[in-house]
């Protein structure tokens, strides 16, 4: 009934209503994912591997390793060090994040299925490898909502371009256009068209009838009721979105906290981003990405298929204090017991090199961590073999990623469907285990 009748916003709003709770009780009410694209190397960043270090400079040839002529094994260039209770080894390209080890619930056997940057990072977002599908934040906003209705519920903070396979990344596939994330940028204006460019009162006739218009073109169409829908956000954005942006007000150690006033442009604007991912999320935005400039390639930013040490050191001293300075806000706010943050590139590099001076794609083993959210702190899980090749204990799929940041969330991952081309589509599919160890 609800369906046909008022051109069916009633029954828009009652899916709406029905969907956007949780399964059970939550330990995360949101997430911050901070995406480092290009392949992040895991045995120079939070996996070391002191056998590489013997064998650095030497053919790379084992009985159970193929690789092809003329490559070397390759050593890290950087030292590490424990740090915390926990005793977390972390390499000093991050020495800020090793200071909130104890807070970190560290992956070292991440497996992903593809090696081309735009396929793993799609994969990596939607549990698929091809475009046309909901992202994470897509998925946890239908099935949570939002908690702010000023504010879209999945907001992207980027630096104006875009990682490998664009948009689809961040796409609301076939779900509600309502769901697809929004883009903020670091600089200059960070959202378009966001200050009035007519009085209310005109502003508010133009919208009734262009909203009138939308009606009698399309009754009963979701895609036109979803559009509907964000033009009145865009409307009511117009009053909290800049407020919620504007960092001026923020303290003197805030700022200094995040590194905002920097003299090193990037990791000024990086974090910029970070400190409105705090802002956005105490103000009630369900789903928060932020990722770093595109500096290096246009393939990612941690891409250094050479000049390894340079790339690496570059992002790590970009994005360290601004990430290490959210875990640290967040929880002496006491908001980190129910945000969830994610850090993770698409996939790690090799432990060998062609060149002397990088390292490849390797979807094979990889590092992420997690903060928060009902995420065990201080726990090191799974591992790499020796070499860093192959994931070989606890192996975590990104299928097995997703199924257990939606059960911190309080959503069971195998009812959280959507009907799509004849059957109920989840975020994992048919695959996707829950990983128990990981959640406090």
């Amino acid at each position: 009934m609800l369906r046909e009748a008022s051109t069916g916003f009633g029954y828009l709003a009652l899916a709406g209503l029905t969907q956007a709770k949780p399964h059970f009780a939550p330990k995360a009410k949101r997430i911050v994912f901070c995406f480092m694209p290009g392949g992040v190397s895991h045995m120079d960043s939070f996996d070391p591997k002191p056998k590489l270090a013997e064998l650095d400079g030497k053919p790379a040839k084992l009985d159970n390793y193929v690789a092809g002529p003329n490559r070397k094994w390759l050593g890290s260039p950087w030292k590490f060090q424990q740090y915390g209770q926990s005793g977390l080894t972390v390499s000093e390209l991050f020495p800020l994040i090793g200071t909130v080890a104890d807070d970190l619930c560290v992956v070292r056997s991440m497996k992903s299925e593809f090696p081309l940057h735009a396929r793993a990072n799609i994969f990596l977002h939607t549990g698929r490898n091809f475009g046309g599908f909901p992202s994470l934040g897509s998925w946890v906003t239908y099935g949570l909502g939002s908690e702010n209705r000023d504010l879209p519920g999945y907001i992207l903070l980027n630096h104006g371009d875009n990682p490998p396979g664009g948009l689809e990344n961040f796409s609301n596939g076939f779900l509600p256009a309502t769901h697809q994330a929004m883009g903020v940028r670091a600089t200059e204006v960070p959202i378009d068209n966001i200050v009035p460019a007519d009085a209310d009162a005109l502003q508010r006739a133009k919208m009734r009838t262009i909203l009138a218009q939308d009606r009698q073109f399309a009754p009963n169409d979701a895609a036109i009721e979803a559009s509907i829908q964000n033009f009145e956000m865009a409307y009511r954005m117009q009053a909290l979105a800049p407020d919620v942006l504007d960092l001026k007000k923020e303290p003197a150690h805030v700022r200094a906290l995040y590194g905002i006033d920097d003299a090193e442009k990037l990791k000024r604007e990086y974090g910029v981003q970070c400190l409105r991912a705090r802002k956005l999320l105490e103000a009630g935005v369900r789903f928060v990405e932020i990722t770093p400039p595109n500096l290096f390639s246009q393939n990612g930013s941690w891409d250094q298929h050479d000049k390894l040490r340079e790339g690496h050191s570059t992002m790590a001293r970009i994005t360290d204090q601004g990430t290490a300075a959210l875990v640290k806000d967040l929880k002496q706010r006491g908001l980190l017991d129910d945000t969830l943050v994610l850090w993770s590139g698409e996939f790690g590099r090799t432990p060998d090199t062609g060149n002397g001076d990088g390292r490849d794609h390797h979807p094979f083993g990889f590092t992420l961590w997690m903060a928060g959210g009902g995420a065990k702190p201080g726990l090191i899980h799974g591992a790499t073999d020796e070499l860093g090749n192959h994931a070989v204990d606890n192996v975590v799929t990104v299928h097995d990623l997703h199924a257990t940041i939606l059960e911190l969330l309080g959503l069971d991952h195998t009812k959280l469907t959507y009907r799509y081309g004849g059957r109920d589509v989840t975020l994992p599919d048919v695959h996707g285990r829950t990983q128990k160890a990981l959640i406090r």
